[in-house]
């Protein structure tokens, strides 16, 4: 590893929806093609965390590779040398990293991660998967593997990445320097802009954050709908009484989702979009114009999924998981040399 790492993925099963790909699939790209001069960019499907909770383990496979062409659709360059791809389960180290990992982890500091709160209430104790209680342990192995110092996550990883760093610090000041400890969270967010964890309403519940776990669907634009599909939920989507186009998250979070969600579609500022439509008096128009924009943008990123080169993607992938098992296995040697497993 000659470069410093950035490392960041994307969970692989469930759809893409519109606040995926804003908020995390463009920044990952972006960070591919500008970053990759001056880091090593690490983006990895963490295959192994998909089940951390229940999943259709039959749809597992296709959605790892739905999960790699969709990088691809994006614009992320195959061709680059500083880019890597690889799938979590592909390279051992993680597994075996992990197991070492538990045995200098605390059960009171697992559980008093706010997600394993979140994710198991209202499950009785047969329900909440040890895989759960132990995500931040696996996620730890992750980013150390590789000494990946820029790790991008929202706030509902923020102690996750605090955890990495606290096992890499433990570690460390009793066996040696094994592990480069990850950037602290106020200077990942210097890093990565304040743009970082971007999150984009539901459009039947502007609330709430646009979520793949919605159950009805309603308010959640899909990169796989159809342009009917998406332009019907666009149309049909929450507003409000007052009767007049404005600004205002607290009183119209609903034409203020709208709003957003057209500047980022169109490209514009949302001082530019606001100067079209700020005293209007009907919300129908707003609401044509994101259609046929995001109508044009999901036009655009299915033909380009549709021309990936799976031979060449699967190229790419199998070169890259070679030099990440090299990689990684360094490490783990390192480390499992440390801890006495290996002389």
């Amino acid at each position: 590893m000659n470069k410093p790492v950035i490392l960041t993925g994307l969970r692989a099963n469930n759809d893409l929806h519109i606040g995926n790909y804003f908020g995390a699939l463009l920044p990952i790209i972006d960070l591919a093609k500008n970053r990759s001069a001056e880091f090593q960019v690490n983006l990895f499907v963490p295959d192994l965390h998909s089940f951390t909770t229940p999943i259709d383990h039959t749809a597992l496979q296709a959605s790892i590779m739905n999960n790699l062409k969709t990088y691809v659709a994006a614009g992320l360059p195959l061709d680059n040398p500083s880019v890597y791809i690889y799938r979590q389960s592909y390279i051992p180290a993680h597994s075996e990293l992990t197991v070492i990992l538990d045995s200098f982890t605390g059960m009171g500091e697992m559980s008093r991660m706010t997600q394993f709160k979140d994710k198991s209430a209202g499950l009785n104790d047969e329900r909440i998967s040890v895989g759960l209680f132990n995500y931040p342990v696996l996620m730890a192995a992750d980013i150390l593997l590789y000494g990946a110092q820029y790790v991008p996550v929202g706030e509902d990883q923020t102690q996750h990445l605090e955890f990495a760093r606290d096992i890499a610090e433990r570690l460390n000041n009793r066996f040696g320097e094994l592990f480069i400890v990850p950037k602290p969270v106020k200077q990942q967010h210097s890093f990565f802009g304040k743009d970082q964890g971007l999150r984009i309403k539901d459009l039947s519940d502007p609330l709430k954050k646009m979520s793949k776990s919605d159950e009805t669907g309603k308010g959640v634009v899909f990169m796989s709908d159809s342009s009917d599909t998406a332009t019907k939920k666009i149309m049909s989507a929450t507003t409000d009484s007052i009767g007049v186009i404005n600004y205002d998250k607290d009183n119209q979070p609903g034409v203020s989702n709208l709003l957003e969600l057209l500047a980022l579609v169109s490209n514009e500022s949302l001082e530019d979009v606001l100067s079209r439509y700020k005293g209007q008096a009907s919300y129908g128009p707003l609401k044509t114009e994101l259609s046929q924009k995001i109508s044009e943008l999901l036009g655009s990123f299915q033909a380009a999924y549709q021309e990936v080169d799976d031979e060449l993607l699967m190229r790419k992938l199998q070169a890259d998981e070679h030099e990440m098992s090299v990689q990684a296995g360094q490490t783990l040697l390192r480390v499992q040399k440390a801890v006495g497993l290996r002389s």
